[in-house]
């Protein structure tokens, strides 16, 4: 492994080192270190940008030259904007410590190896996203990790998983980030964290979306140039690297599979925004010291492949914005919505540990062993593609009706372009919910929906106060996943359109059965209809309160809002 280099002014020494790998620093004593880097440099600014649920301060860290601390300044000297967030789960924080290391080698010991990256690149750099947790410190907080000796806590003080939160954006810090989105537009992005799960012998795993969710050409560039040259330059510090996957059985040797991610979490939401996200997880079960290490090996690796590529990386992702709208908007080709991982699979060679199963004393079941310090090297199925179960053809434009003020706030807090209506008349299209399944238990403070949905063709003349989100912008992707109610992260499966699924008014029976009767004698159709009904449905022929809702249904009474999407779909406009 590469032994660091001390300061040559001690009092620059981080917890972590003075510790000798042990331990990570509060929150207080971070920003502190991190004003301290921005006052020592010329080329760096701590810069607030929201408060945490609990009050504490949400910064990002700023490495520029040339006085490139504003988007635009970056823009016009054709820097590439990289976005390195640390701590989304604050129990996995070597980003932190790594981030700390390098960000004083590059602004105050100037390292010659390190100096020239701001010359092309700004750095953005969350010292930590979820900061909330991150106080949680206990050396309880991850029984499946070596170090540090007091560890912060996966969730935000509202019990959220922020790293589920991209998406819907419920949370305070993520409507800070996302700001950052908004307004740099970063060009890349590096989650640094920790693994949970299975024990193996690699030192740090990585992963980018490169499946059909990925634009094509951002997808080869990550497969075929950053990811190998990263994977070179880590292995040549003596970091063991594998891309991060999840095991598709109880045992390393029932396969390997990497999921199709969706805009739930960093990844999946950076491939949305047609931008390339690199996830680091470094194994939980190495020493915290080694964690650093790798983490800063990878950081770096990245950071010099994007300084030596900056043009070519700047092309693919103005080339991605242009393509995505040109193939989905223009040549309507299907957009891939719901993605699942294919039953085909490529062999891949893993660097295990030996294992055997137990019978344990407390369940009575099987218990894997892992024999740490014995190498297992076994070749193993790679289930690493994706198919398309789902896809849709884009319209022209949404329409949200104004009322849906939280539906409308994510939008903007995405940085997702939108105006008043301007009154028209439309070909439009609107889905009606069928079949709604609701989760039986609550996940990420959400009632979750999968629903299948009708649609149907109507003329609608819009309202100049509703609002209009054309498609044909560089965020196509993310607008699509949000507003088509099958998307697996839209609004719709978030439960931001639950109270749709209600039904809200009812009708009395000593109401509604005259007017039943008069129904049935009026429209003989409707007459043949009920019996045969009647003739074909048990439940309907032994539940009065069902054959009365047949005719409340049919009748002008019934509420034609309910199982009804409220956003529709602009096709193209007649007037």
């Amino acid at each position: 492994m590469v032994t660091e280099r001390e300061p040559e002014d001690a009092s620059w020494l981080t917890l972590f080192e003075t510790s000798g790998g042990l331990d990570s620093p509060g929150y207080d004593e971070t920003l502190e270190y991190f004003g301290r880097l921005a006052t020592a440099s010329s080329e760096a600014r701590l810069l607030p940008i929201g408060k945490s649920p609990q009050g504490r301060p949400l910064c990002v860290f700023v490495a520029a030259r040339d006085g490139d601390f504003t988007p635009q300044a970056a823009r016009a000297h054709r820097k590439l904007v990289v976005l390195v967030s640390n701590g989304i789960h604050a129990g996995e924080i070597e980003g932190k410590d790594a981030s700390m290391l390098f960000l004083r080698e590059l602004l105050v010991s100037k390292q010659t190896d390190k100096a020239h990256l701001l010359d092309r690149l700004v750095l953005l750099v969350l010292p930590v996203f979820n900061v909330d947790g991150h106080e949680l410190r206990s050396p309880h907080g991850r029984p499946n990790q070596d170090g540090p000796r007091l560890t912060g806590w996966r969730t935000n003080a509202a019990n959220l998983n922020l790293n589920r939160d991209y998406a819907k954006a419920d949370a305070p810090e993520m409507r800070a980030v996302l700001s950052l989105f908004a307004t740099w537009q970063p060009d890349f992005v590096i989650d640094n964290h920790a693994t949970n799960g299975a024990d193996y012998r690699y030192h740090v795993t990585y992963d980018l979306e490169t499946q059909q969710q990925c634009d094509p050409a951002l997808a080869a560039l990550a497969k075929e140039q950053l990811l190998p040259y990263v994977k070179g330059q880590v292995e040549a510090e003596g970091f063991l690297t594998a891309p991060y996957v999840q095991l598709r059985g109880p045992s390393v040797e029932s396969g390997l599979v990497d999921h199709p991610g969706t805009p739930r979490t960093s990844t999946g939401y950076g491939a949305a925004r047609n931008r390339l996200t690199l996830l680091v997880e470094t194994h939980s079960l190495k020493p915290f010291e080694n964690r650093v290490r790798s983490t800063k090996a990878t950081n770096e690796a990245v950071f010099r492949f994007l300084h030596d590529h900056r043009d070519l990386v700047l092309a693919r992702n103005h080339e991605a914005d242009a393509a995505t709208i040109y193939r989905y908007l223009h040549e309507q080709e299907p957009f891939p919505l719901v993605l699942e991982s294919s039953a085909e699979s490529e062999p891949f060679p893993f660097k295990a540990w030996k294992t055997r199963v137990e019978t344990s004393a407390i369940t009575g079941g099987p218990v894997l062993r892992y024999e740490r310090g014995e190498p297992h090297d076994v070749e193993v199925p790679f289930f690493g593609k994706a198919v398309v179960k789902e896809s849709v053809v884009v319209p022209l434009a949404y329409l949200v009706p104004r009322e849906l003020t939280q539906v409308i706030e994510v939008l903007t807090a995405h940085g997702i372009e939108h105006h008043a209506a301007e009154e028209a008349e439309w070909h439009a299209e609107r889905y009606t919910f069928e079949s709604p399944r609701f989760s039986g238990f609550p996940y990420e403070g959400r009632q979750m929906v999968d629903t299948q949905v009708s649609v149907r063709s109507e003329r609608l003349r819009i309202s100049p106060d509703d609002v209009f989100v054309p498609t044909g912008q560089r965020l196509l992707r993310l607008i699509v996943h949000l507003l088509e109610p099958r998307g697996p992260d839209s609004f719709v499966k978030w439960g931001f359109f639950n109270a749709f699924f209600e039904r809200k008014e009812y009708a009395e029976t000593y109401v509604m059965e005259p007017i039943a009767v008069r129904m049935k004698a009026e429209d003989p159709a409707l007459a043949k209809e009920f019996e045969k009904a009647l003739e074909t449905d048990e439940r309907l022929r032994s539940d009065p309160g069902l054959r009365l809702d047949f005719f409340y249904r049919r009748s002008p009474y019934f509420d034609r809002h309910q199982n009804r999407y409220p956003v529709v779909r602009l096709l193209y406009r007649t007037s």
